[in-house]
């Protein structure tokens, strides 16, 4: 259902969605949604007639879903087969002249695709968002992903919090992962409006890749713990495999934009190419990164709320007290040693064993906090506050010591780091201290919470306000597309790899991304690993059409092993594997996957 009155998703379904236009043409956007959802069992007996047309345009495993007339979720939950799962692996979205609306979550255990059709002109995605419910509710969640072992593809989306009422869920999450083993992969989507996390998760174990997103204004009007961008869900008891963030941007969210909260174990992290503009909060809970990179990244007034003396030190701290910084990192402790280098459990110098095996990259990264908001922490320090405040740094005492210690942690590295203003257009840096329509600025919103009072209206950008036409949409292109065009000149060619540090997105270059396939391999396959020739580290691919026992080493040219990277039972399905040469000489390497019956061997060189 939707409920935008007369307005049809598609005109070429004109005369098939009569019959529901004719009970809502005369009807407004609110009151729409609210009369035709009493109007259930009306509306269900005739979409069991309009479905064929309306939802059920069907290419081989994709089905092509209007906004109009069923919710979106009546459309994909009720398309399934024995057992719950999803009789499609791929839904498509074509309607852009008005929203998609949701009154449940879509709940799924199998694999499943979600993907927008843009606009061929102005690339403007399908949007989801919450419909009003009868008693006057929203949903808080639109995906929810319960299978275990299984994938979920998000493509060409916004996703918007706010529902046709204009009002957000304070425990509002656009994609909830409750089950072990899952793969993720978000591209190109917005995420707006989501008051607890953009993603969060409880499932042990499970992949994130995100690229090219925009995540904007994750602020709850009340709560500066909450509007994350990923996050390992309270109390945080989730492993978790790999995190990778590349091209994206997170604009005025309140707490982490990665949160995997290493307080337990994570195998891999990436934050490389990114853009960090306003946090509340820290950018990272990544303490106890094992094996991680943070290249090439902008971060423009991180951890702008600093830290109140009742936050300070544990709350965002771990082992040991540090005033906080935007790359904190801290020791393992017992737990994280065990699971990340089981091969020294039992030797007296196990730990620091662990410490020296770590690697991590911080490279090429850009951070800057405005002048603006820069004396108005001297001026809230002074003495008529309570409450002082401590404020962030790059890289605190705790953190730079590791780094510098080289006997103890070998494998952290750090360079052509810059503290600088990227000379951003005039309304990001006026953040600080302009409102806007319907926000507040940021050091008012800043001064009720650190006082203990109540904010009614969250700070943030240009924040969205839901019209009541038919054919609402959200305001595109983004209202900040073009002040993100920064100007400093030595950042648009200073990262790692020539490009422009931070989210390149905003120049017009985007991250190229191979379709992320729900479907079993048809054959065995072992890719050429990527980059090649790489330093340190690089990406081997294989495919399974089978389950399989699975070993997947690399050797030396003397045919020494050097790594042995799989080793154990796997299901159908494509596989990616990262390799870390950087304890190795540089030279070349072979990497060998044996299969069932099916053994390929490739060649990669590895330059220092």
């Amino acid at each position: 259902m939707d409920g935008r009155g007369g307005a049809t998703a598609d005109r070429v379904l004109k005369s098939r969605t009569m019959i529901i236009n004719s009970c809502a043409c005369s009807l407004n956007k609110g009151g729409t949604m609210k009369q035709m959802l009493t109007l259930g069992v009306f509306i269900a007996l005739i979409a069991l007639v309009l479905t064929p047309a309306t939802a059920r345009a069907q290419a081989g495993d994709t089905l092509v879903v209007y906004a109009m007339p069923l919710a979106l979720n009546d459309v994909i939950v009720r398309d399934t087969v024995a057992g719950g799962f999803q009789a499609h692996k791929v839904y498509k979205l074509v309607s852009r002249d008005t929203t998609y609306l949701y009154t449940d979550a879509i709940t799924v255990k199998s694999d499943i695709t979600v993907i927008g059709v843009l606009d061929p002109v102005t690339k403007r995605p399908p949007c989801i968002q919450p419909a009003v419910r009868p008693d006057n509710s929203i949903a808080p969640t639109p995906f929810t992903l319960t299978g275990k072992g299984k994938k979920g593809v998000f493509k060409n989306l916004y996703l918007l919090g706010l529902a046709t009422n204009g009002s957000a869920h304070n425990d509002g999450i656009a994609i909830q992962v409750s089950a072990d083993s899952v793969a993720v992969a978000v591209d190109n989507c917005v995420f707006e409006e989501w008051y607890a996390f953009a993603i969060g998760y409880n499932g042990n174990w499970c992949k994130f890749t995100l690229t090219n997103n925009k995540f904007r204004n994750l602020v709850r009007p009340d709560q500066w713990y909450v509007g994350e961008v990923l996050r390992n869900e309270w109390p945080g008891t989730a492993y978790t495999d790999s995190v990778i963030f590349r091209y994206n941007t997170m604009f005025c969210v309140n707490g982490y934009a990665s949160g995997t909260v290493t307080k337990y174990y994570t195998k891999y992290l990436e934050f490389v190419h990114n853009s960090v503009v306003y946090t509340f909060k820290n950018v990272f809970f990544e303490f106890n990164t094992t094996k991680g990179k943070f290249n090439d990244n902008l971060f423009y007034a991180p951890w702008a709320g600093a830290i109140s003396k009742a936050e300070y030190p544990w709350w965002d701290q771990l082992w040991s007290p540090e005033v906080g910084s935007v790359i904190d990192l801290d020791t393992l402790d017992l737990a994280k040693d065990s699971l990340f280098n089981p091969t020294d459990i039992g030797n007296a110098n196990h730990r620091m064993l662990s410490e020296a095996k770590r690697t991590v990259e911080v490279k090429n990264n850009a951070y800057f906090w405005p002048t603006a908001l820069t004396n108005f922490w001297t001026a809230w320090n002074d003495t008529a506050h309570v409450d002082s405040v401590y404020t962030p740094t790059w890289m605190n005492a705790r953190t730079t010591g590791m780094f510098n210690d080289k006997t103890h942690w070998p494998g952290f590295t750090q360079s052509g780091n810059v503290n600088t203003d990227p000379g951003f257009g005039s309304t990001i840096p006026a953040i600080v201290n302009t409102g806007q329509a319907n926000t507040s600025t940021f050091i008012d919103w800043f001064a009720l919470i650190r006082r203990g009072q109540t904010p009614t209206i969250p700070w943030g950008y240009k924040r969205t306000t839901v019209g009541a036409a038919a054919n609402w949409v959200p305001t595109w292109p983004l209202p900040e597309s073009d002040d993100m065009k920064y100007t400093d000149a030595s950042l648009k060619t200073g990262a790692t790899d020539g490009g422009p540090i931070g989210d390149p997105n905003w120049f017009g270059i985007t991250l190229d991304v191979e379709e992320f396939s729900t479907t079993i391999p048809q054959q065995f396959e072992l890719g050429q690993n990527y980059p090649n020739p790489f330093n340190p580290s690089t990406r081997i691919r294989f495919a399974l059409p089978t389950a399989s026992f699975v070993t997947l080493k690399v050797y030396n040219v003397l045919g020494q092993e050097v790594a042995n990277l799989v080793n154990q039972n796997l299901t159908p399905g494509s596989y990616e594997v990262d390799f870390d040469a950087s304890r190795l000489s540089s030279g070349m390497y072979m990497y060998r996957v044996d299969a069932g019956n099916f053994n390929s061997t490739k060649k990669m060189l590895f330059l220092k």
